[in-house]
């Protein structure tokens, strides 16, 4: 799920509009004419592991029917839980590694494939990747110039979700734009009853993808890639003007449960705490993926009851941050090497988007094959950045700083949503955990 950079949009213009646009792009409706495995792998057996659970890890399970399908190949599906490094590591080194693997930070991948421990994908791969995939995310998958990951699943992190009727009662006609017009969209509707905001705090991810929209729009890019790269500290002023500005919108009495009910809360709890029967705050942010929570665990509709905006611009420019999941080898054989190449492919990222809550960087993948314009606009917005779409700064680096639970920027953004008047602090403890884990 981290799980995930796309051209901003502006305001209801992401729903409406685009729907004749959006059918001049991508492949073949089932997307079945680019290039995936048909070779026949009866008998073998295979092991995917992901991050995945829920509804996400049956949808993907249905991917991998399909690969089953097409191949003979039987594929039994593992969940790592939240820290995949450690999950995946553990198992290299005992000795029995699932044969392929998703990875939801880049820096993982780099990492991984420093010490041997993933294999570079064969030619056909690349062919595939050349074809449909931006250069970026052929770059990203790489090290040293060679690929070894497939980015199979993208998130769009750029996004505010919102309930219509909230802002209705408040008066609210219009979604916000920029940073300014969000705080005072949330003074708003505190003023008018509702709870502005409900946050993820229990998933630490949540809290970065957060810190890394205010940063890239009010920091702009240059200074994003210095601060991924840990080439400038996380007590740069631009860091602490990034804190004061979530401060400003995580006061205790804007969030559903508080700060402490918001620490308790994951990710999906965090949206059906907008858009479930009894809803107890007006707007969440988070990914595209949100959109999968909403149909699978709301009665709401994406689109009347859920509607999006794009994350409000801090700076002069609106953010653009996403991340992905990469489809990685972890032993040679024929098997891991086909599933790899059927997760290329625009077919087996069409059998995801038709049950929503997905992105692919596919560009052969027909808009057509998602199930809504909020989704088909959001796929599309990933397509149309192209090189611009700039991945998520906590995986890029590495695991013990931005991807363990309860440690690094996870544990240091949990604590300063706790205690959001302290920025130096904050910035100081983010600093010193950084410069530990980059040294190493």
């Amino acid at each position: 799920m981290r799980s995930m950079r796309r051209l901003p949009l502006r305001g209801t213009a992401l729903v409406a509009g685009l729907a004749l646009a959006l059918t001049a792009c991508g492949g073949g409706e089932d997307g079945d004419s680019d290039g995936a495995t048909g070779t026949s792998l009866k008998g073998v057996k295979l092991e995917v592991a992901a991050v995945w659970t829920g509804g996400e890890a049956e949808n993907f399970k249905k991917v991998l029917a399909g690969f089953t399908k097409k191949t003979g190949a039987t594929v039994t599906y593992t969940p790592t839980g939240d820290n995949v490094a450690a999950y995946l590591g553990s198992k290299i080194q005992g000795g029995g590694p699932p044969d392929v693997a998703m990875l939801p930070q880049q820096g993982v991948l780099v990492e991984f494939a420093k010490k041997g421990w993933i294999k570079p994908l064969g030619d056909d791969v690349k062919q595939l990747m050349q074809q449909n995939y931006a250069q970026i995310w052929q770059d990203l998958g790489s090290s040293d110039g060679k690929l070894y990951g497939v980015y199979f699943k993208a998130a769009n992190k750029s996004l505010m979700w919102y309930r219509p009727r909230a802002f209705e009662d408040a008066g609210i006609t219009q979604p916000p734009t920029t940073w300014a017009d969000l705080v005072k969209t949330a003074g708003t509707l505190s003023d008018s009853g509702a709870t502005p905001l409900s946050v993820a705090g229990g998933d630490g991810w949540t809290l970065t993808d957060w810190f890394e929209n205010v940063y890239a729009s009010s920091a702009g890019g240059e200074k994003y890639n210095q601060l991924a790269k840990h080439e400038i500290k996380w007590t740069d002023p631009t860091v602490k003007d990034a804190l004061r500005r979530l401060a400003e919108l995580w006061k205790p009495n804007y969030l559903a449960g508080g700060a402490d009910g918001s620490l308790q809360a994951d990710m999906p709890k965090s949206v059906t705490a907008v858009f479930g029967p009894d809803p107890k705050a007006a707007m969440v942010y988070e990914g595209d993926f949100v959109a999968g929570v909403i149909t699978g665990e709301t009665e709401a509709k994406v689109g009347t009851d859920a509607k999006v905006f794009p994350f409000p611009a801090v700076g002069a420019k609106p953010p653009v941050v996403g991340g992905g999941d990469a489809a990685v080898v972890l032993k040679e054989n024929k098997g891991a090497q086909e599933l790899v190449k059927y997760l290329a492919s625009a077919e087996a990222a069409t059998i995801w988007a038709k049950l929503g809550g997905f992105t692919s960087p596919n560009k052969a993948v027909n808009p057509a094959s998602y199930p809504d314009d909020i989704q088909r606009q959001i796929a599309k917005s990933v397509i149309d950045a192209g090189n611009d779409f700039r991945f998520d700064m906590s995986d890029l680096a590495p695991a013990a700083f931005g991807g363990t639970k309860g440690s690094g920027e996870w544990k240091r953004l949990q604590d300063f949503l706790k205690n959001p008047g302290d920025v130096d602090a904050a910035a100081a403890a983010l600093e010193a955990d950084a410069a530990k884990a980059f040294k190493n």
